[in-house]
Order: structure tokens, then C-alpha cells, then sequence
């Protein structure tokens, strides 16, 4: 069968199977054997779905979606095992998914607890750059990760409920990132950095961490269309500065494009070097990010086709049935800095972490790969129709 049937058979199965008490996409939770809290990974996952009712106008998907959220989010607001005083900008994350549930809906419990989680944004401590810490549990450091986690909620809030007033705050930190851990001989951008230099993994002198880190920087390629989607008109000079920002990572990513598969390594530099492998989940990112970025004008519409290669590559080679099931294979479970753990950023480190199957930090950026070719498919349809009704 094609990638579409194959694709909506696998998101099928995963929902048919998965509950907010225990979704089967969250491998972390499972594998810990920990109860499902208030998290990233669900929040990417749901956004996922949501968006494909959007292009499909199938109620399924949103009715799942409803229903996973409406679980944690209480009336006045809370959200069920989410603390705001943590200061993990991760939790974040999913509370993208409550402006397009309360537009859909009008549950006014979804519109309380945006306000919540933007309370914890107004309280994040930050570095001496002005840019939020990751987590209260990693002081005075920023992480790509951290910057798709929070910045597009952040900006989407302030223009919807403050007039814009903080929306250059949220510009600056982009801006903070590029000036600070972007190699400028290669383009690519550092994992982390310690504003404070003392944590062990970070170069004294630079505060950076060692390596260039695949789902990192294909977060942070996220961060920068998304919120570049969301910027207001009058903010023509920032949204020309993220353009370009994203521009020149896209172009910057290409020359470590596998050839064949269209994927990208794990340690994007280091396609050479054993153990290094194509990593899924990063390389559903970029697919997505480089598609959308098409879409919307940001990039050449010729660049549709390095991202279409991508989702391709990810979808004949990693996306299997086993025992009469879908998996998709080669996800990086998950890689970070520090910690008890005593995580070095070193190309070994991301080497030892575990591969794994069906974890939603693959599954939700292949799905939204496979939106960005709905999408397109329907554009090119559409022109085709006009056509013809003009000859």
C-alpha cells in the first residue's frame, strides 16, 4: 500500500491503543513504568492530530485529541500533574494544543489554563542574556529543544491576550541562540550552552556544549517556522531575521543529507564515523520543517522536495510491520546534558542512547511530514482544477 494508506493505518492503530492514562506512543512513561503526567511528548502527538482533522475533516482525530486533553485540564484551570514552579519549559509544549481546542470547542477551562501555563513563563528564571533556563533543574542553561517547547505558546499568547507587548522578548531569545551557539564555519548550532561555564559538558571558554545533536536542531528548525508563522505584519524586520535564520539552517543541514535515503545522522556532522546512524525522529522534524517552510514562502518551493525526500526515505525504510502492526523504528528515546546521569555531549554519549520504536518524539513530526504532503497535494490539485476551468 502507499505512504498515505500505510500512514493512516499506523495512526489508527496507535490511537485505537492508547488512552491519557497510558498512551502507547510515550516510551519513556513505559519504559519506566510511571503513571502519564502533563507532557511534551503527548503535547506533540495531540498537535499532530489536530492538525491532521484540519487537512482530513476527520471528527476521529479530533474527538481523541478533545478528549486527551480534556482529561488533565481541570474547570478552574490546573492542569492534573503539572507544576508550573518547576519551570520546565518542556511542560509547556502542550499547551499549544488548548488554542486550537478552545477555538474548536469553546471550553472555557481550555482558555484558564493557558493563562497557567503562561503564568509559568511570566516566573522562568532566565539567564544573564535574558533567555528562559530549560529547567529549574539546569540553571543558567539554554537548550534548541527548549526554544520549540515554549516560544511559538509564548508568542501565539501575547498576541492573542497581551496586544504583542512581549513579542520582542521572544525575538530577542531567538536571536540570543544564534549568536551564541551558532558554528558559523558550518552552520549548524550547539545542543545547549551554560551561560554560567561550569557545568562539566560545556567548554569553559564558549559555555557550549560539544556536539551538533539531530533532534535538537531539528526542534529549534520547528521553533523558528512556527513562531515566524504566527508573527504579526508589523513585525516585519523580526520575521525577516527568523527567515533568514531558518534559511540558512535549512541550507546548512543540506550538504549532511544522506543521499539515499534522504534522512540525516543522529550526529548530524559524523555520517562516517561508526556507530553514527539516520535518525528518525530528526529526520521527520526537518521533513516537516523544510516542507512547511516551503509552504509558506519562506523558503524556494524547489526545497519541498529535499524534505518530500525525507519523509520518503523515513517511510520505506523505517516504518514496518511486524506480527500484522506498523512500527516505526530508529527513534532516539531520548539525549541531554548533565544530570545524575553525568550526560558529556560527547559523540559517544549520543551514541548510548537507546533506539526505540513508535515513541510519539518520531511518530508526531512524521504525521505532520505527512500533513505538509496532504497539503500539497491538495495545492497542486486545486491549480490543476483552475486550470482547466480557464482553458
Amino acid at each position: 500500500m502507499g505512504s498515505s494508506r500505510i500512514l493512516n493505518t499506523y495512526i489508527q492503530q496507535l490511537i485505537e491503543t492508547s488512552t491519557p492514562q497510558a498512551p502507547a506512543w510515550n516510551i519513556e512513561k513505559i519504559r519506566a513504568g510511571k503513571p502519564n503526567t502533563w507532557n511534551y511528548i503527548d503535547g506533540c502527538m495531540i498537535k499532530a492530530l489536530i492538525e491532521l482533522h484540519e487537512i482530513t475533516d476527520r471528527g476521529v482525530y479530533l474527538d481523541f485529541a478533545d478528549r486527551f486533553i480534556d482529561y488533565f485540564v481541570q474547570d478552574d484551570g490546573t492542569i492534573k500533574y503539572y507544576d508550573p514552579k518547576e519551570y520546565n519549559l518542556d511542560n509547556v509544549n502542550a499547551g499549544k494544543t488548548l488554542y486550537q481546542l478552545h477555538e474548536i470547542t469553546g471550553k472555557t477551562k481550555y482558555r484558564k489554563a493557558m493563562d497557567t501555563i503562561y503564568g509559568q513563563l511570566e516566573h522562568q528564571p532566565r539567564t544573564k542574556e535574558g533567555s528562559f533556563w530549560h529547567k529549574l533543574i539546569y540553571p543558567n542553561q539554554i537548550w534548541l529543544d527548549g526554544l520549540y517547547m515554549a516560544q511559538p505558546f509564548y508568542m501565539q499568547y501575547e498576541l492573542s491576550y497581551r496586544d504583542g507587548r512581549a513579542c520582542s522578548d521572544s525575538f530577542h531569545q531567538f536571536q540570543v541562540v544564534h549568536e551564541l551557539m551558532r558554528n558559523e564555519r558550518n552552520g549548524l548550532y550547539y545542543h545547549a550552552y551554560d551561560s554560567s561555564r561550569r557545568e562539566f559538558w560545556c567548554d569553559p571558554v564558549t559555555g557550549l556544549s560539544a556536539n551538533f545533536w539531530l533532534r535538537a536542531e531539528g526542534w529549534f528548525a520547528m521553533a523558528l517556522i512556527d513562531t515566524w508563522e504566527l508573527m504579526p505584519a508589523n513585525m516585519s524586520a523580526e520575521k525577516d531575521a527568523l527567515r533568514r535564520m531558518f534559511a540558512d539552517l535549512i541550507d546548512a543541514m543540506l550538504p549532511y543529507q544522506d543521499p539515499a535515503t534522504g534522512m540525516w545522522h543522529q550526529v548530524i556532522n559524523m555520517g562516517r564515523i561508526a556507530p553514527n546512524y539516520l535518525e528518525t525522529s530528526g529526520s521527520a522534524i526537518f521533513a516537516n520543517a523544510i516542507m512547511k517552510g516551503a509552504r509558506l514562502g519562506v523558503l524556494d518551493e524547489r526545497y519541498f522536495d529535499y524534505g518530500y525526500k525525507a519523509f520518503k526515505g523515513i517511510c520505506d525504510t523505517c516504518l514496518n510491520e511486524e506480527d500484522g502492526r506498523l512500527t516505526l523504528d530508529n527513534i532516539c528515546l531520548v539525549a541531554g546534558l548533565g544530570n545524575k546521569n553525568h550526560r558529556e555531549g560527547t559523540f559517544d554519549y549520543y551514541m548510548r542512547e537507546p533506539k526505540v520504536r513508535n515513541d510519539a518524539k518520531g511518530v508526531a513530526p512524521l504525521v505532520l511530514a505527512y500533513i505538509e504532503v496532504l497539503r500539497h497535494e491538495k495545492a497542486a490539485a486545486e491549480r490543476d482544477t483552475a486550470e482547466r476551468d480557464a482553458a
